[in-house]
């Protein structure tokens, strides 16, 4: 496997005062480490213990449960002042998603606003005003993610750093022996798992008669957000629950050390895609690890897999099953897409993004 770039060194200054703000769902460092979480949140918490681990002195004000240090990362739950208990100065200070933590930390060095989500919200005037008095450099996963924000809207500089990968999908060695017909889905039922039903009962599972499509999805992930969408969810998970026979397997979410082990045993994930998504961990991750896979060509998927070398991109259900089936079928190509996964998906890491971040950092004495 070729080796990612040689990370710079942090600065020979002294550590940065990096302070970050969330106001979503209760989470925190340990929780991501222990529980299912969703992408944003997962993303949020990897990124500074990145930091941390870079020698920076890293504290986060979000809905945590309790305070709590953790991976060298100082947790501590915002409280009801105006200042929701959020410092007033800081070398780096990163806001994320929501537009009243924008304007806090006053005095911040620099001030950086990061989005996870298409970004025609920001049009709204309750981010567009706080965007234009405070200018905040904005953060973006990828070229399709910046591509959603129009370029007279407000705010600072544009930047794109994408997600890094979680260190447990790292380091993957190739697998000696072929796995069974075994595909994997890893995302929100709400992204089009209902569609991916339809192409494996009526257009997959008829031409590989063994293959089985293990679903590791459910509300759970998204706290409250996901107990709100848990009654749009259920009739998409109660007919997967329902596909037994036709190789379906409902899973439900689990823990990214319990992923780890199920991607090691799977031989490709299915994921349509959706023009929600700005990253994909969901495809991103199994790659790292060498599963090839296949999604359609939205949004940033084309992004994320390499097509042709890393799995397929493709467009209509047609082209869907049958790039599904030759990647269950052909042991040949598998083989091939297996190893150029290896070598391309796991050069960005969490320590990559977070010295990308460092240089954002201005006016350091």
């Amino acid at each position: 496997m070729t080796e990612p770039e040689v990370l710079p060194p942090p600065d020979h200054r002294p550590p940065a005062h990096v302070v970050m703000s969330d106001d979503g769902i209760t989470f925190d460092g340990k929780m991501k480490d222990e529980r299912p979480l969703g992408g944003a949140e997962s993303a949020f918490a990897e990124l500074a213990e990145a930091l941390a681990g870079r020698g920076h002195l890293v504290e986060v004000h979000c809905r945590c449960e309790a305070p709590l240090v953790w991976k060298g990362v100082r947790w501590t739950p915002l409280d009801d002042s105006r200042s929701l208990g959020i410092p007033p100065t800081a070398d780096l200070y990163i806001a994320n998603r929501s537009n009243h933590l924008i304007g806090q930390c006053a005095r911040a060095g620099s001030r950086i606003f990061w989005i996870h989500n298409p970004a025609g919200y920001l049009l709204k005037w309750r981010y567009q005003w706080p965007l234009f008095r405070y200018r905040p450099t904005i953060v973006f996963s990828g070229a399709s993610h910046l591509g959603t924000y129009p370029r007279c809207a407000a705010g600072g500089s544009r930047v794109i750093i994408p997600y890094g990968i979680t260190p447990l999908f790292l380091g993957a060695s190739p697998r000696e022996t072929i796995p069974p017909p075994r595909a994997i889905f890893l995302s929100n039922p709400l992204r089009s798992l209902d569609w991916l039903l339809d192409v494996w009962t009526e257009r997959i599972r008829p031409k590989v008669g063994n293959a089985e499509l293990h679903i590791f999805a459910g509300s759970s992930i998204y706290g409250a957000i996901g107990a709100a969408k848990a009654e749009r969810m259920a009739p998409i998970l109660d007919r997967a629950a329902n596909l037994a026979e036709a190789g379906v397997i409902l899973r439900g979410p689990v823990a990214k050390s319990r992923l780890v082990e199920e991607i090691g045993q799977a031989r490709v994930f299915l994921y349509r895609g959706d023009i929600g998504e700005t990253f994909c961990n969901a495809a991103a991750e199994p790659q790292a690890m060498g599963l090839p896979g296949v999604v359609e060509d939205i949004a940033c998927m084309k992004e994320r897999v390499e097509d042709g070398k890393t799995g397929f991109v493709v467009k209509g259900q047609t082209a869907f099953a049958a790039a599904a089936v030759r990647l269950l079928t052909d042991d040949a190509l598998w083989r091939q897409m297996h190893a150029e996964s290896l070598e391309r998906q796991g050069r960005w890491t969490w320590q990559h993004a977070a010295a990308a971040f460092e240089k954002l950092m201005v006016n350091r004495g």
